[in-house]
Protein backbone atom coordinates (compact mmCIF):
# COMPACT_ATOMS: atom_id res chain seq x y z
CA UNK A 1 0.00 0.00 0.00
CA UNK A 2 1.37 3.27 -1.19
CA UNK A 3 2.36 6.11 1.93
CA UNK A 4 0.00 9.31 2.18
CA UNK A 5 0.74 12.05 4.11
CA UNK A 6 -1.47 13.22 6.68
CA UNK A 7 -1.85 16.79 5.18
CA UNK A 8 -3.17 14.47 1.85
CA UNK A 9 -5.51 12.94 3.62
CA UNK A 10 -8.11 15.38 3.74
CA UNK A 11 -7.64 17.33 -0.24
CA UNK A 12 -10.94 17.98 -2.00
CA UNK A 13 -10.79 15.47 -4.75
CA UNK A 14 -13.42 17.54 -6.66
CA UNK A 15 -13.41 18.90 -10.26
CA UNK A 16 -15.35 21.79 -9.77
CA UNK A 17 -13.35 22.97 -6.75
CA UNK A 18 -9.21 23.98 -7.22
CA UNK A 19 -7.05 21.92 -4.65
CA UNK A 20 -6.53 24.01 -1.69
CA UNK A 21 -2.89 25.15 -0.67
CA UNK A 22 -1.95 25.30 3.05
CA UNK A 23 1.94 25.47 2.54
CA UNK A 24 2.94 21.58 2.07
CA UNK A 25 3.80 19.54 -0.12
CA UNK A 26 4.14 22.59 -2.96
CA UNK A 27 5.28 20.31 -5.74
CA UNK A 28 1.97 17.86 -5.49
CA UNK A 29 -0.42 20.78 -5.39
CA UNK A 30 1.21 22.61 -8.29
CA UNK A 31 0.95 19.38 -10.44
CA UNK A 32 -2.58 19.35 -9.20
CA UNK A 33 -3.34 22.98 -9.80
CA UNK A 34 -2.08 22.97 -13.01
CA UNK A 35 -4.42 20.18 -14.64
CA UNK A 36 -6.91 21.82 -12.61
CA UNK A 37 -6.32 25.21 -14.25
CA UNK A 38 -5.97 23.60 -17.57
CA UNK A 39 -9.37 21.28 -17.44
CA UNK A 40 -11.20 24.75 -16.65
CA UNK A 41 -10.42 27.02 -19.21
CA UNK A 42 -6.96 26.53 -21.41
CA UNK A 43 -7.53 31.00 -21.51
CA UNK A 44 -7.03 30.78 -18.16
CA UNK A 45 -3.87 28.89 -17.70
CA UNK A 46 -2.88 31.18 -20.47
CA UNK A 47 -3.08 34.06 -18.34
CA UNK A 48 -1.13 32.11 -15.72
CA UNK A 49 1.90 31.15 -18.06
CA UNK A 50 2.04 34.82 -20.20
CA UNK A 51 0.51 37.38 -17.61
CA UNK A 52 -2.64 39.15 -17.31
CA UNK A 53 -3.91 40.98 -20.39
CA UNK A 54 -3.99 44.68 -20.37
CA UNK A 55 -6.24 46.53 -23.11
CA UNK A 56 -3.98 49.24 -24.95
CA UNK A 57 -4.45 52.21 -26.92
CA UNK A 58 -2.15 54.45 -28.67
CA UNK A 59 -2.11 58.25 -27.49
CA UNK A 60 -1.67 61.48 -28.96
CA UNK A 61 1.94 60.63 -29.20
CA UNK A 62 1.23 57.43 -30.46
CA UNK A 63 2.81 55.48 -27.83
CA UNK A 64 0.84 52.60 -26.35
CA UNK A 65 -0.69 53.20 -22.73
CA UNK A 66 -3.35 51.35 -20.89
CA UNK A 67 -6.59 51.71 -22.52
CA UNK A 68 -9.41 53.56 -19.61
CA UNK A 69 -12.48 51.11 -18.14
CA UNK A 70 -14.97 53.68 -20.51
CA UNK A 71 -12.85 52.96 -23.87
CA UNK A 72 -12.68 49.00 -23.32
CA UNK A 73 -13.95 47.11 -26.28
CA UNK A 74 -16.30 43.97 -25.80
CA UNK A 75 -13.70 41.85 -26.49
CA UNK A 76 -11.16 43.50 -24.11
CA UNK A 77 -13.86 43.36 -20.86
CA UNK A 78 -13.99 39.26 -22.09
CA UNK A 79 -10.17 38.82 -21.89
CA UNK A 80 -10.08 40.99 -18.39
CA UNK A 81 -12.97 39.15 -17.37
CA UNK A 82 -10.05 35.57 -17.89
CA UNK A 83 -7.65 37.22 -15.83
CA UNK A 84 -10.20 38.16 -12.77
CA UNK A 85 -11.44 34.61 -13.33
CA UNK A 86 -7.45 33.23 -13.45
CA UNK A 87 -6.69 35.22 -9.76
CA UNK A 88 -10.40 33.78 -8.44
CA UNK A 89 -8.83 30.28 -9.01
CA UNK A 90 -5.57 30.73 -7.92
CA UNK A 91 -6.84 32.72 -4.23
CA UNK A 92 -9.55 30.25 -3.92
CA UNK A 93 -7.01 27.44 -3.62
CA UNK A 94 -5.13 29.17 -1.07
CA UNK A 95 -5.33 29.56 3.14
CA UNK A 96 -5.50 32.62 4.60
CA UNK A 97 -1.73 33.26 5.64
CA UNK A 98 -0.46 32.23 1.94
CA UNK A 99 -3.61 34.33 0.14
CA UNK A 100 -2.25 37.47 1.74
CA UNK A 101 1.61 36.94 0.83
CA UNK A 102 0.42 36.05 -3.11
CA UNK A 103 -1.99 38.87 -3.45
CA UNK A 104 0.34 41.39 -1.83
CA UNK A 105 2.87 39.84 -4.82
CA UNK A 106 0.45 39.81 -7.57
CA UNK A 107 -0.36 43.74 -7.21
CA UNK A 108 3.23 44.54 -7.07
CA UNK A 109 3.87 42.51 -10.12
CA UNK A 110 1.26 44.12 -11.74
CA UNK A 111 2.16 47.56 -11.59
CA UNK A 112 5.54 46.76 -12.80
CA UNK A 113 4.17 45.41 -16.12
CA UNK A 114 1.54 48.45 -16.23
CA UNK A 115 4.92 50.53 -15.90
CA UNK A 116 6.62 48.77 -18.44
CA UNK A 117 3.72 48.76 -20.50
CA UNK A 118 3.75 52.64 -20.42
CA UNK A 119 7.33 53.17 -21.19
Amino acid sequence: MASTSTSNLYESQSTTKPPFFNGDNYPHWKNKMHLFIKSTDYMVWDVVEEGPYIPMKRNDEGRLVPNVKSKMTEENRRRMQVNDKALHIIFCALGPDIYYKVSSICETLLRQRMKELAT
